[in-house]
Order: C-alpha cells, then structure tokens, then sequence
C-alpha cells in the first residue's frame, strides 16, 4: 500500500468515527421553558421596546420632520425587533398578527391567549418606560403619543377603513413573508418595516395609523384616554382577518390554501 493510499484510508476512518459519534448523540428536543415562557418573554420584551421606542418618537417629534420621524422610527424598530426574535416568539409583537398566524397555521392554539397577554403588558410597559424618559411638558402636549387625532364621529368611516385596509396589507406581508411556505423570505423584517413606514407616511393624517392595538393600549392606560380607542382595536383585527382569509383561500400554498388545491 503506498503512502498516498494509507492517508486516504486513514481520513476515512476518521470521517466514519466523527459520524459515528453525532449519529450517538440525538438532537435534544426543545424543552418547556423553550417551547413556552420563553416565546412568551420574546414577545413581551419585543412590544415593550417597540411601543417604549414609538411613543418616544412621537413625544419628541419635532414639527418640521411631520409624520417622517415616526414613521421611520416605528419602521426600523420592527424590522429590528423582529430580525432579533423571530427564531424565538416569531416577533409577532401585535395581537392581530398573532390571530392572522393562528389561523394561517403558523401558531398553537394553546399559545394565542399567552402571546395577547404578553403583548398587551409589554404595550403598557412601553408606554411607561417613555413617560419615564421623556419631560413632563413634552409628554402631556403629545398625550403620552397617545392617538388623539380622531375628535368627531365624521372621521370615523374614513379612520376605520384606514385602519382595516393599512393592517391588511401589512399582514398581509407578514403572512406571506413568514408563514406561507411558497413565498417565505430571510427579507421579512426588511419587509414589514417598509410595510409600517409606508403605512405611516401615507395613512397617518387619516387615522394615526395605529395597526397594532397594544400600541394605542399602553399610552391609553398610562395618559387614561379612551376617546374612539376601540377603533384601533376593531380596524386592525378586521384588517388581520381579511389578510389571514386573502392567504387562506387565495394566496396561500397548497398547505396553507383551504380550497382549489
């Protein structure tokens, strides 16, 4: 046998040692903590810092940047937030992406009721941390960012459609971007902080653009404003359904799609 020879035979049996040695040990499966308190904590942490970071930017939005500043700033902390848990909670940081999830298979029942509450306390914990933060003038003339800018029943048709159709197309990302198997994509964060940017910039002056009711939570319990609040909770669920049935039944891949498979 030449040198050559034996060298290779020796690499050999080094590669059917070292896969010998992993085929031994399995793979540990996820434990309780992993599976659930640990999503939930993602979850919490994540709304807490994007609403904390959202209020912020509207307390001390300076007048000439218009809506530029908050919409920027809500944009990049999703997408930041979410590109650092999504291997953890999913990011879903908003409870009507969380039900459009559910139903679109990318979620455990047992786990929607955990994820709400988490994020709804991180909205409240949020919106503290920026009263915490920011001057006491500051923050009374902006409502602790608060949305404020519906005062008349006439704004309403326009205000809740505002809030259907700007949740719709932003869930309708985060559906297709996330959870459908056909179109999923590593830009998703990239993706839905665009969809929030655009969102703002064009719908802000109608409605706010909330799109997240843990957002309009927070700064609602902490400044004890509830004037039209229950828009920003009924615009966005609506709007997460229409995207949720637009992939169901539509859009989605024949795992996801419920008809003409």
């Amino acid at each position: 046998m030449t040198p050559e020879m034996a060298d290779a035979k020796l690499e050999l049996s080094d590669m059917e040692t070292s896969l010998s040695k992993n085929k031994a040990k399995p793979v540990k499966p996820p434990g309780r903590f992993e599976r659930l308190l640990q999503p939930c904590v993602a979850e919490l942490v994540g709304t807490t810092f994007f609403v904390f970071i959202g209020c912020v930017s509207v307390i001390e939005n300076v007048e000439t940047t218009g809506r530029l500043q908050p919409a920027l700033v809500h944009g990049f902390a999703v997408a930041v937030m979410v590109a650092c848990m999504a291997e953890i909670s999913g990011s879903h940081f908003n409870p009507p992406f969380t039900l459009a999830i559910f139903l679109c298979g990318g979620l455990q029942l047992g786990m929607v009721a955990p994820y709400l509450i988490s994020q709804l306390i991180g909205g409240v914990l949020g919106a503290a941390m920026s009263k915490a933060m920011t001057s006491k003038m500051k923050y009374t003339n902006a409502t602790g960012a608060a949305f404020t800018i519906l005062t008349s029943d006439e704004q309403l048709a326009g205000a809740l459609f505002a809030e259907v159709a700007m949740t719709a197309l932003v869930t309708l990302v985060v559906l297709l971007g996330a959870v459908n198997n056909k179109s999923k994509s590593p830009l998703v964060p990239f993706m839905v902080g665009c969809s929030v940017i655009i969102n703002i910039l064009a719908g802000g002056d109608v409605s706010g653009t909330c799109l997240n009711p843990a957002r309009a939570f927070g700064p609602a319990v902490m400044t004890n404003y509830w004037t039209y609040h229950w828009v920003y909770w009924v615009g966005p669920f609506v709007g997460s359904l229409v995207a949720a049935a637009l992939v169901r039944l539509l859009l989605g891949d024949n795992k996801t799609r419920i008809i003409m498979k």
